[in-house]
């Protein structure tokens, strides 16, 4: 019941999916016999069954019709970030294996694309007038819109956002058989957050990200209509809520903080009534942050906790939460496990690295070493997250690995004292993390977005290094406390820390 091709047959005349700023909007009938001349198209360039295409292309129509039609003739597809460095995105086509890559004018100029060095991989454009860039168009309009010869399931191909490193790419088995396994993956994405055909699907965020490509697919194949964002903004975000009477949708913390950043009166300009579930995950949410937008919109957030390698999941609703504040929820994927640095097996209350133990099959493309990395001696897999397990068995996240300051042989958890410096409405954003300490090993920098151009300089900075003493212990009072009024971030608005992090290293470090 979830699949496309049904809805095109049982509902025709639906919209499935309307793009937001360019008014652009396809029926179920439409959208299917776009597919369809999508998937010809790819077929009449050579592809076979297991190949791999990279899609580089904005929120779009084509970028949506590409990944649907790769769906229909078994191919992998990579979606790969529009903000990429051309050096990151020849290494994903070139690390993926990939046949065929199709960028966007929206994405890079003529000059990079047609520069770019893609390996053996077939090179398109959408979008561009240059001759020397292959055409997509010419090839689509050109391809019939009835069904492929050649029907199988395909699947996405990954590859993390690389905040903590080069992008790493996940390849799972190939679907078998008919399109069962993508239809019962869709069916269980729609259950979780009920979904169905009178749903109204807000996406807010870039469709190369995995949740927001999968949450969308559910969608579609759940009968919703889906409103998709080209980009986000706080109050355009709020106007289409009200304007297409949105039930379910998708978020990051990020949008939350731009969200309350509004102005009441601006606020109260629309209506959110019909909202039933607003998702959100990718990062942890700040307790004070949650709970504003739950004094907003009411119980109704739903959160979890996932990762591209798809080795488990949490899940938390608002009521949980509200007893649980600062929980990213239980295990729905999975058993939860923390362990020390030996993989040993922490009891409830003692902060470790965090595990997944399943029967998801996941390795690293290419990378046996991270791989390796990523497994504990028992065989189960991490995200490279630390955090903690209560009596209950709810998860609280604690950092990432990879940003853990070791002081003088302490651990210090960089989220801990973000949390405290955000509480503090001088603050609209904030990183902190180790810089080289010629006696400890590593001291706390803490970098500082400020509210207001007013709040900067040596008095705010002690002002904030008194309340992580009052609230944290001396030893997690920031060393040094910088501030900038941009911050680097990726197209959610998520903050890119391992960008930030490293300009103090290389400004920091001794020559």
């Amino acid at each position: 019941m979830y699949h496309l091709s049904r809805f095109a047959a049982a509902t025709p005349g639906k919209v499935a999916v309307h793009f937001l700023e360019s008014g652009e909007a396809f029926s179920f009938r439409q959208l299917e016999r776009e597919a369809n001349r999508a998937a010809n198209a790819l077929l009449s360039l050579g592809l076979k069954r297991n190949d791999c295409i990279v899609l580089c292309i904005e929120n779009s129509p084509a970028l949506l019709f590409l990944a649907l039609g790769a769906q229909r003739i078994g191919l992998y597809y990579v979606l790969a970030s529009t903000r990429l460095s051309a050096a990151d995105f020849q290494y994903i086509v070139k690390d993926s294996g990939a046949s065929v890559a199709i960028v966007s004018s929206g994405c890079m100029s003529a000059e990079t694309a047609s520069s770019l060095d893609l390996g053996g991989a077939r090179r398109l454009g959408i979008g561009f007038a240059d001759p020397a860039i292959e055409s997509w168009e010419a090839h689509s309009l050109a391809a019939s819109s009835e069904l492929p010869p050649l029907l199988a399931p395909g699947r996405e191909m990954l590859y993390s956002s690389g905040t903590t490193g080069r992008p790493k790419g996940v390849r799972k088995p190939p679907f078998e058989g008919d399109f069962d396994a993508v239809d019962n993956r869709n069916a269980a994405v729609a259950r979780s957050f009920a979904l169905d055909a009178s749903s109204v699907y807000l996406s807010t965020s870039p469709l190369y990200h995995s949740a927001p490509n999968r949450f969308l697919s559910a969608a579609i194949h759940a009968g919703a209509t889906s409103i998709v964002m080209a980009k986000f903004d706080a109050e355009r975000a709020l106007a289409a809520i009200a304007r297409f009477g949105c039930t379910h949708s998708l978020w990051v913390p990020t949008m939350f903080h731009r969200l309350l950043r509004l102005e009441g009166d601006v606020r109260s300009r629309y209506s959110t009534a019909s909202m039933a579930q607003a998702v959100h995950g990718a990062a942890p949410c700040p307790v004070h942050v949650k709970q504003a937008m739950i004094d907003w919109w009411g119980p109704i957030l739903q959160e979890y906790y996932s990762g591209t390698e798809g080795i488990g999941s949490t899940a938390i609703t608002s009521r949980e939460w509200l007893h649980h504040k600062g929980s990213v929820g239980r295990a729905t994927d999975g058993i939860l496990h923390i362990l020390d640095d030996a993989g040993h097996e922490l009891p409830a209350g003692e902060t470790g690295n965090v595990y997944f133990e399943s029967d998801a099959q996941f390795e690293y493309w290419n990378d046996p070493a991270k791989t390796r990395a990523a497994t504990s001696p028992q065989g189960w897999r991490s995200f490279g997250d630390i955090g903690r397990l209560d009596d209950e068995g709810y998860l609280y996240l604690t950092d990432r690995k990879d940003f853990v300051i070791i002081s003088g042989g302490v651990n210090i958890y960089p989220q801990e004292i973000e949390d405290v410096l955000l509480q503090d409405p001088r603050v609209a954003d904030v990183a902190v993390f180790g810089v080289p300490n010629e006696e400890y090993g590593e001291e706390i920098k803490a970098v500082i977005q400020p509210a207001h151009p007013d709040f900067t300089g040596p008095a705010i900075a002690d002002a904030l290094k008194a309340r992580c003493l009052a609230l944290l212990g001396s030893i997690k009072v920031p060393r040094s406390i910088d501030f900038e009024f941009e911050f680097p971030r990726h197209a959610t608005g998520k903050l890119y820390k391992k960008l930030l992090r490293d300009r103090y290293l290389t400004k920091e470090s001794p020559p």
